[in-house]
Order: C-alpha cells, then sequence, then structure tokens
C-alpha cells in the first residue's frame, strides 16, 4: 500500500514538472511580452485670446485625436496650445 501512495506522489511530481516545464518552454505566463515604445506627435498652435477662438480650436484638434497637454502664455497675448497626440 506504501508502494502505491509513493507511486502516486511521484506521478502528481513528474506531471507538475512537466506542466511548469511546458508553461517556461512557451513563455505563458510568466514571459514578460517586449513593449513597443510609445511615439507621440507634439503640435503648437497660436490662437487669439479670446475664449470663442481658443474654444474652436481645442474642438477642431480633440475631434481630430489630439489632446491638450499645455498652454503657453508667451508674452500674455498669443496663448499657445499644445497638443499630443
Amino acid at each position: 500500500m506504501q508502494n502505491v501512495r509513493l507511486s502516486v506522489a511521484w506521478l502528481v511530481a513528474g506531471v507538475s514538472l512537466c506542466a511548469l516545464g511546458f508553461l517556461l518552454v512557451t513563455g505563458q505566463p510568466f514571459a514578460a511580452k517586449a513593449q513597443e515604445p510609445k511615439r507621440f506627435q507634439y503640435k503648437i498652435v497660436e490662437v487669439l485670446p479670446d475664449t470663442q477662438n481658443m474654444q474652436t480650436k481645442l474642438n477642431e484638434f480633440g475631434a481630430s485625436g489630439w489632446e491638450l497637454v499645455a498652454v503657453s502664455m508667451g508674452d500674455m497675448t498669443e496663448p499657445r496650445l499644445i497638443f499630443k497626440k
């Protein structure tokens, strides 16, 4: 009876090691997949300093997939909208 238990234990250990080996060879789920570096485009747009003009530009670029990331005031008379895509 003890030989049967010992054989079952060895069988379970062998199956477990085979499963672990298979996972290591196939790379699942342990391998971290290489990620492609993110690439961004930037666009700087000078706008007139009135609310309606700025809103129009924001909506225009937002509809094209651009995200506003900063506003630079420069000399305080010509705001620059900085977009990222």
